[in-house]
């Protein structure tokens, strides 16, 4: 006479061997939203800071981009209106300009990006033949600015925007994963919301950058600035 089994269905089989073994399995929950990112100030300020060594170049300056690669950043000085960039030619160290103070600043370059609102327009590039373009941020310790007198791409545009290269020194960078947070000099930049924040904690002045939104954070109580979502993005 044959034995009759019960029979077991895969799903039983299956929690009995994971509940054997002490495994556990997480369920998504369909009605679970992420709480929304920090302020850009208070995440540059409770982030931890990450180890520095590996984004340190020959300068000592602090250069990384972020995981999309769509942002390329540097924690660098400045020698007037000259920035000492790892990703751009400049003239931070011609001798002229050793007699300028050094300023400590950081440096943001976008592939792809919105353009400035007109509020936010602060040079008319005069006799220069050039345009206020969009796509480079700027901060100092008491300043933060989106924008510049440029014409054609900015080398982040150049090496990973839709005609990029996808090669040289940019794409050597190190990644600063989301989260991370460099500080030098008494600025901070951290990969945050998609973009990059960097700012200036203890003057509450900041700038907030990505593909498709800006926000400057003037410090002293005044209101910030942030572009409209139907500001276009890179020429």
């Amino acid at each position: 006479m044959a034995v009759r089994r019960p029979v077991v269905s895969a799903a039983v089989a299956v929690l009995a061997v994971l509940a054997g073994t002490g495994c556990s399995v997480t369920v998504p929950d369909p009605g679970y939203t992420p709480p929304p990112p920090l302020p850009a100030l208070e995440q540059l300020r409770q982030a931890p800071l990450t180890n520095p060594a590996a984004f340190r170049t020959a300068d000592d300056v602090l250069a990384f981009v972020t995981a999309d690669r769509n942002v390329v950043c540097a924690l660098t000085s400045a020698r007037g209106a000259h920035l000492n960039l790892p990703y751009e030619p400049n003239n931070f160290g011609d001798s002229a300009n050793r007699k300028l103070d050094t300023v400590p600043v950081a440096h943001c370059e976008l592939a792809v990006y919105p353009a400035p609102e007109a509020a936010d327009i602060r040079d008319n590039c005069t006799g220069t033949g050039l345009g206020y373009l969009g796509g480079a941020a700027l901060l100092t310790p008491d300043r933060a600015r989106y924008g510049e007198c440029r014409s054609g791409v900015t080398a982040m545009e150049s090496a990973f925007g839709p005609q990029g290269t996808r090669d040289g020194v940019i794409a050597a960078l190190p990644v600063l994963p989301e989260g991370g947070n460099l500080e030098r000099n008494g600025l901070r930049c951290s990969a945050y919301a998609a973009g990059v924040a960097c700012g200036n904690v203890t003057g509450g002045v900041a700038f907030v950058v990505s593909r498709d939104h800006y926000e400057i954070i003037p410090g002293g109580g005044k209101k910030a600035s942030t572009a409209s979502p139907e500001a276009p993005k890179t020429p």
